[in-house]
This record gives C-alpha cells, sequence and structure tokens, in this order.
C-alpha cells in the first residue's frame, strides 16, 4: 500500500475535535514515515523537520473542511514533501552549500521527485535509514537517545528535555550539535550493509532499551513510572520487529519489553506509591503481553546462542511464569544471571545476581556478594545496592546495619516514590528492632 499517493480521498467535513484527534493519532503513528521519507527529498534533517510540521499545520487547518483523508499517512508524506521541494527551490546559496545526508550510492539524499519513496518496501526502508542515522556511533550515546526521541518518536524538544531532566535549552543544543555533526560528518542516511548490521544493530537496541527502561522507572522525579517514554521504548521496539523480522536479538528485546511491562498495572497502588514484586496481584498482570513475550522469546532462542536482551527476557518469564512469589524458580534465575555475566559482564548483572543467589540459598549467601560490589566503581552511588543490601540484613536479623543501609540507599536515591518506600522500609526495621519480639521459654 502507498503511503505517499499524491490525491488521497477524504471522508467529507470533520468537526474540529475530530481533526485534532485525527492529527494527534497520525503524529503517534505516522511520524517516523512521514518524516523519513522527506529527508530522501531534502537531504537534510532540519529541512525535512521543518517540512513535516508544517503538514501536520496544514492538516489542522485543512481537514475541517475538506475531510479526514482515508489514509492520512499518505497525505502528509505528500504535503511534507511539497513543502521540502518549496525549501529546496528557495533555499540561499549559503543553505544550499551545507553538507547534505549520502544515500545508499554516497549521492545527496535529496531529489527532485516526491515519489521516490512510495512503495512499502521503500518506506520500511526509509525508517530504518532514520533509526540508523540517529543512532550513528558517531554520535554520543546521550545524543543518540535525544535525536531518536525528537526525530523517530516526533516528541518536542521540551518533552525530550523533561524525559532526562535537563533544561529545554540544553536539550536544544544537544540536539542541534547532532544534527550538525551528521551533516558536517557525512554520516550516511542508510542502513548499514548486512555484514555490518549485526555491529551497528547492537547500538540502535540499547537506545530504544534506555528509552523505555527510564519510563519503566524513572531515575528522578515525582512519579515511579514515566509512561510517555515507556510507550515510545515499545513502539520502537515493535517498529525495529516490524522492520527486522529475522533479527534474534530484536525479537529477544521486544520480548523483554512485553513482559516487562505485562507487570506495569500491579507496580504502582492506588497513590501511585511503588509495590514490589514480592507484594503485586499478579491478577493484575496483563497475561495477553505475557504470552506474547513468551512466544517471541521462544523466536529469539530458536534462533541460535541467546544475546544480552534474550537472556534479560528469559528471566523476566521466569517470574511472569511464577503462580506466586514464593513458586518462583531462583535457583534457574541465578543461572540465567551467570550466562549472562558471560555475554554482557556487568557490575549490575553481578548484582542481580547477587540477589537471586540470596533468594535461592539464603540472604547469608549473598551478604558476600553485595559487600565485595560494594567497591565496585560504578555502583558507588547506586541506590540499589544499599538497597539490596539492607533488604538481605534485614532478613538476617541485623537491624542496626540494615537501618544505615537503607538510610545510604535513601540518600542516593532520586526517585520520590522509591526514595518514600525505602524510608518507609526503614521505619519499619527501627521499629522492630525497637520492640524485639518476647522469647517464649524452652
Amino acid at each position: 500500500m502507498s503511503r505517499a499517493g499524491t490525491d488521497v480521498p477524504s471522508e467529507g467535513a470533520a468537526s474540529t475535535a475530530a481533526v485534532a484527534a485525527a492529527v494527534a493519532d497520525a503524529h503517534r503513528r505516522e511520524w517516523a514515515f512521514v518524516l523519513a521519507a522527506t529527508v530522501r527529498v531534502t537531504g537534510d534533517l532540519d529541512d525535512a523537520e521543518e517540512a513535516v510540521q508544517d503538514a501536520y499545520a496544514r492538516a489542522l487547518e485543512t481537514w475541517p473542511a475538506r475531510g479526514i483523508p482515508a489514509n492520512t499517512g499518505a497525505w502528509l508524506t505528500t504535503a511534507a514533501k511539497r513543502r521540502a521541494l518549496d525549501l529546496l527551490r528557495h533555499a540561499d546559496v549559503s543553505r544550499r552549500a551545507l553538507p547534505k545526508l549520502a544515500d545508499d550510492d554516497g549521492r545527496a539524499a535529496a531529489s527532485g521527485n516526491p515519489s521516490t519513496t512510495d512503495d512499502d518496501s521503500a518506506v520500511s526502508d526509509d525508517r530504518l535509514r532514520l533509526i540508523f542515522t540517529c543512532c550513528h556511533p558517531a554520535l554520543s550515546f546521550e545524543s543518540r537517545v535525544a535525536l531518536t526521541l525528537r526525530m523517530v518518536c516526533g516528541l518536542s524538544t521540551a518533552e525530550v528535555a523533561r524525559a532526562f531532566l535537563v533544561s529545554e535549552a540544553t536539550m536544544a543544543a544537544r540536539i542541534t550539535r547532532a544534527k550538525r555533526k551528521i551533516a558536517v560528518a557525512g554520516i550516511p542516511y542508510r542502513v548499514p550493509a548486512d555484514d555490518d548490521i549485526r555491529e551497528r544493530i547492537g547500538g540502535v537496541l540499547d537506545v530504544v532499551h534506555l528509552v523505555y527502561a527510564t519510563g519503566h522507572t524513572a531515575p528522578a522525579g515525582a512519579e515511579l513510572i514515566r509512561r510517555e517514554l515507556s510507550e515510545r521504548g515499545i513502539e520502537l521496539a515493535e517498529l525495529l520487529r516490524l522492520l527486522l523480522p529475522d533479527d534474534q536479538d530484536v525479537a529477544g528485546l521486544l520480548a523483554l519489553v512485553y513482559l516487562t511491562e505485562a507487570r506495569r498495572a500491579a507496580r504502582t497502588d492506588s497513590e501511585g506509591d511503588e509495590v514490589l514484586l514480592e507484594q503485586q496481584d499478579r491478577g493484575r498482570w496483563d497475561h495477553r503481553l505475557i504470552e506474547r513475550g513468551l512466544d517471541l522469546l521462544t523466536v529469539a532462542t530458536d534462533a541460535g546462542r541467546p544475546g544480552r536482551f534474550t537472556l534479560l527476557a528469559a528471566i523476566g518469564a521466569v517470574h511472569d511464569s511464577s503462580p506466586s512469589w514464593e513458586q518462583t524458580d531462583w535457583q534457574r534465575i541465578a543461572l540465567l544471571y551467570d550466562t549472562l555475566l558471560d555475554v554482557w559482564p556487568s557490575p549490575v548483572v553481578r548484582l542481580n545476581r547477587a540477589i537471586a543467589i540470596g533468594f535461592a540459598s539464603g540472604p547469608a549467601a549473598a551478604m558476600p556478594l553485595l559487600d565485595e560490589l560494594a567497591t565496585e566503581p560504578q555502583l558507588v552511588r547506586y541506590p540499589y545496592l544499599q538497597a539490596a543490601r539492607a533488604d538481605m540484613l534485614e532478613r538476617l536479623s541485623r537491624p542496626e546495619e540494615a537501618d544505615l543501609a537503607y538510610a545510604e540507599a535513601i540518600a542516593l536515591s532520586d526517585n520520590d516514590r522509591e526514595r518514600a518506600r525505602l524510608e518507609a522500609k526503614r521505619n519499619a526495621v527501627r521499629k522492630s528492632s525497637a520492640h524485639p519480639p518476647k522469647r517464649t521459654a524452652d
């Protein structure tokens, strides 16, 4: 089906409210399609973005009278390409002298033909071009994340800035620098060759996972969950799965996202406070998402040696498949973390492995591992290490040490909801140690 037809039928006049809803829906679903196709015309991210924004503005102005098109993506793509060609015709000499993105043949991506990407395969290819360009390894990781949210997801600069708790001016400068580096460095607007894509896809998946993880558990702020970010992460993972259906790691990432997201409704109470996995009402879990995640996990594990995201998904599957906290197979989770350490030797993985061992073999088995990690530079300011130590010390009936560990975890946490939960745990430890249970006679 073409997404860039010239004259798309409309349904007749529409109310302002209906048009606003249709444009908002098209922004969420079609932004990446429209922008990716328009970049092929302009060869410049800034010009393409301006043209696409103009197309959405024109939709708000014209659809009330002319009706909402049957194919909003096609209408917007055509409008954006026409605006892009107009910008090219009126560009001044200095603007034309700026470097342009290169296409697969190394030529400038600008094209005078607004129908060069009208078939489905080209549309898919264009979206992949956009994602791989925004996630190019020549850019800093922070720039890759910001540019992906801005260009692929269509978030405003202000929204991206709020997501990562920086000022709008700081984020605008970061995005501008990233765009300029793409142009000046001659970063090609293309999908890597088959022999390079395996190396490059890891960086793309890292960006998508960070977007989702930052929304799933906000590192700072008043809320535990940032829905706008977790939803964007899900959309990106689904898009990659659509565009790269044979990639094992993409299937593994989407499986991980689904299996994690399935527990979202039970992660907070009616006041928005955090509910730990141990206390969650498993009846509130989304079992449809769990089934989809398990199906994808089967695909990912059948494709060969599992990668990082597939192994993380396998750990999530153990949790999601357990009827209760008490019936969780912690031995299996610990073994999966052993395997994950071979693939991804991260201090955070070692921390989670230690926690799993603590539940599988008892807190006494975990404490030496946790104490050893306390000297790890990457975990010095990581609140979850001290929170894990506090929990294990509490289970070992060592309240004074647990109190100190909780205090350190509270001091390191920047999320208000997590800090409130830790303070409640610390208060409970203090209360129980102040009133120890009476001993009965032997």
